[in-house]
C-alpha cells in the first residue's frame, strides 16, 4: 500500500522535527538551523508555529521522555525519539488533540522509508504516554540539566540553587523591552510592567506589530543584558568602545545616553543586524569590522566588552544549548576571554572604566575572569557602586555581580550574567 506523501503532513510539525532532530543527533543550534532553507521555505506563521514547538518541545523534553521510558523497551532513531517527544509536548503541555496530533506524526513517520517501521510504535507509545501525563503534566518533575552542565553548578551554586535555576529555565523567558525613556509610561501602553531597572516586560507578543517598533522607540533586550550599559554609565559627548557589538542592544543603550560610540565585531554580517538596529530607532555609532585582539590602543572614556562565552545564562530563552553543546570548547573560550580582556583594557584612558560582561553561568567565565585581570593589572580597581534596581545581596567577593535566571523569579527572572566594572586609576 503506498505510503501518503510528506506533503500531507502539516508543515510546522514535519520541520519542528527537523529541528529538533538537528539539535540532538547534529549538535546544531536553533539559531544554526533557523537559518537554513528548510526553515526558511515556509511560510512565515509555518515558520514561527515550527520554532515555537521545538522549543517547547525542548524546554520539557526531560518530562516527556520519563513519560516515554516505560513504554519503549529500546531507543528508537532520534527522528522517532523527538517525534515522540514532540507528540507528547504538544498534546499534555500545549493543549493540542492528541487525534491531530498523533495521525500527522505516524503520516509523518510513514513517509520515509528509514522510519516507517516506526509506525505502530509511534502510534502506541504516544497515545499510552498522553494517557499517562492526563492531569498530571505540570506535577511532572522539572527537567534538570546534563551532567557537563549540573556538575560545576552544583560546586559553584549548591544543589538547591541550580534546581531554582531549572524552575526558570522551564518557565521560560518572558519579552523584555528597553526603551529610550518613560518606562512606566511605555509599560502602561504596551499592558506590561516595568522592573526596577528600567526594562518593560511584557507576557509576549508580535514584536513588530507592537506600538513604538517602526518607531525606534524601544528594542527587545533581556533585564539582565541591559545592567552592563547601566553600569557604565556612560555620558553625552563620551568617548565609548563596544567590542563584540552584534546584534547591538548594548550599542543603541550608548547611543541612546549620547555618547559617541564605535561598535565593533568580528562578522560583518553579524554587523548588519546592528547597523539595521541603528537605523530602526535613528541612533547612531560608527560601526567596524575589527579584531579585539589586534586593535591599536585607545583612549576611550567607556568600554564595553561582552565577551564570547558558552551563553549558559540564557537557556530560559534558548533551550537548544544544553542538547546541542556539550561543553566542548569552554576552555578555549576561558583563554580567548582572559586575551580579550586584557585587549580591552588597553583601549580605556587613565580615569576611565570598563565593564566585562558574559551571559554564562560559569564562574570561570566570570568570578575567576575578573579575579585573574584585577591581579594581573593594578591600574585597576572593581567599582564599588550597585547598577540601578541591583539587590546588593547579588555583589560578588571581587566586586562583581552575579545575576541569575532564578533572580526576580516573581517577576518572570532573568538571564544569568557576570557583570563587573573595572575603574583605572588616573595616572
Amino acid at each position: 500500500m503506498a505510503q501518503p506523501p510528506i506533503a500531507k503532513v502539516t508543515p510546522a510539525r514535519r520541520v519542528a522535527v527537523w529541528l529538533l532532530t538537528g539539535v540532538t543527533r547534529d549538535g546544531e543550534t536553533l539559531a544554526e538551523l533557523t537559518a537554513k532553507d528548510s526553515y526558511q521555505a515556509l511560510v512565515p506563521a509555518d515558520r514561527a508555529r515550527a520554532l515555537r514547538l521545538a522549543t517547547e518541545t525542548l524546554r520539557y523534553a526531560g518530562r516527556a521522555d520519563k513519560l516515554l521510558k516505560k513504554h519503549i523497551s529500546k531507543a528508537p532513531p532520534d527522528q522517532v525519539q523527538n517525534t515522540l517527544r514532540l507528540g507528547v509536548v504538544e498534546v499534555a503541555g500545549l493543549g493540542a488533540p492528541i487525534h491531530a496530533v498523533t495521525d500527522d506524526l505516524v503520516t509523518l513517520i510513514g513517509a520515509a522509508s528509514r522510519t516507517r517501521p516506526y509506525k505502530g510504535l509511534v502510534n502506541a507509545v504516544l497515545r499510552k504516554a498522553v494517557a499517562d501525563a492526563d492531569g498530571k503534566w505540570d506535577k511532572s518533575p522539572v527537567p534538570t540539566l546534563p551532567k557537563w552542565l549540573r556538575r560545576p553548578l552544583m560546586d559553584a551554586y549548591t544543589n538547591p540553587k541550580v534546581m531554582q535555576m531549572e524552575v526558570a529555565h522551564m518557565k521560560g523567558a518572558p519579552l523584555d523591552l528597553t526603551v529610550k525613556s518613560d518606562p512606566d509610561g511605555w509599560a502602561n501602553t504596551l499592558g506590561g510592567v516595568a522592573l526596577p531597572n528600567g526594562t518593560v516586560r511584557l507576557n509576549g507578543g508580535q514584536v513588530s506589530a507592537l506600538q513604538g517598533f517602526s518607531d525606534g522607540d524601544w528594542w527587545v533586550q533581556d533585564a539582565a543584558a541591559r545592567v552592563a550599559v547601566d553600569w557604565l554609565r556612560p555620558s553625552a559627548g563620551e568617548a565609548a568602545l563596544d567590542l563584540c557589538a552584534a546584534p547591538g542592544g548594548k550599542t543603541m543603550q550608548l547611543a541612546a545616553a549620547g555618547a559617541k560610540v564605535t561598535a565593533i565585531d568580528l562578522s560583518d554580517r553579524r554587523l548588519d543586524r546592528v547597523r539595521e538596529n541603528l537605523t530602526r530607532t535613528q541612533l547612531s555609532a560608527d560601526v567596524q569590522v575589527g579584531d579585539v585582539l589586534k586593535l591599536p590602543a585607545g583612549e576611550y572614556d567607556a568600554v564595553l566588552l561582552d565577551a564570547p562565552c558558552s551563553a549558559t545564562g540564557t537557556i530560559r530563552r534558548h533551550p537548544d544549548l544544553p542538547f546541542a553543546k556539550q561543553g566542548d570548547g569552554i576552555s578555549e573560550l576561558i583563554a580567548l576571554q582572559t586575551k580579550m580582556l586584557a585587549a580591552a583594557a588597553k583601549q580605556v584612558k587613565p580615569g576611565g572604566r570598563i565593564v566585562f560582561c558574559t551571559c554564562s553561568l560559569i564562574p570561570d567565565e566570570g568570578e575567576v575572569q575578573a579575579e585573574e585581570f584585577l591581579a594581573a593589572h593594578p591600574q585597576f580597581v572593581a567599582d564599588p557602586t550597585i547598577p540601578t534596581g541591583m539587590d546588593p545581596d547579588w555583589r560578588t567577593p571581587e566586586g562583581g555581580l552575579r545575576l541569575r535566571p532564578d533572580y526576580w523569579a516573581e517577576l518572570g527572572g532573568m538571564d544569568g550574567f557576570y557583570i563587573i566594572r573595572l575603574n583605572r586609576a588616573e595616572v
